[in-house]
């Protein structure tokens, strides 16, 4: 399980970096601002949530495999795809319906973070 997180975690950052300045240099002229800032929020949160995948990672290195520990970097990793890649398609195309399925990404991030702070809560007690 470490394996596999700290892997994803690498990888999403570093296509966090990548679309980051991809953002920055070559849609600057192409994007208009409500677009960049979508854009803008869709790498920020990326780049957080690829940051708790990789703590997730680290963590699984020195405890033993658990339901919740495991769910909480699934849940970070579908976040990650379904909130930003859904503001990364909505700041490309400006089809608004994706909006709506925005929200299930961050879903998915706040049940990674209460997984994350329910093990937590188990293997420090």
């Amino acid at each position: 399980m470490a394996k596999l997180f700290i892997t994803l975690a690498s990888f999403s950052g570093m296509l966090a970096v990548v679309f980051g300045a991809f953002g920055a240099h070559a849609l600057k002229n192409r994007l208009d601002d409500d677009a960049l800032g979508v854009y803008a929020t869709a790498v920020q949160y990326h780049f957080y949530h690829s940051l708790a995948l990789l703590a997730v990672g680290v963590i699984a290195m020195g405890q033993p495999q658990t339901v919740l520990l495991k769910s909480s970097g699934w849940l970070f990793f579908i976040g990650i795809l379904v909130f930003s890649g859904s503001l990364y398609l909505l700041s490309f195309t400006g089809m608004r319906w994706l909006g709506a399925v925005t929200p299930l990404g961050g879903l998915a991030f706040v049940g990674g973070w209460a997984c994350l702070a329910a093990t937590a809560w188990k293997l420090l007690a």
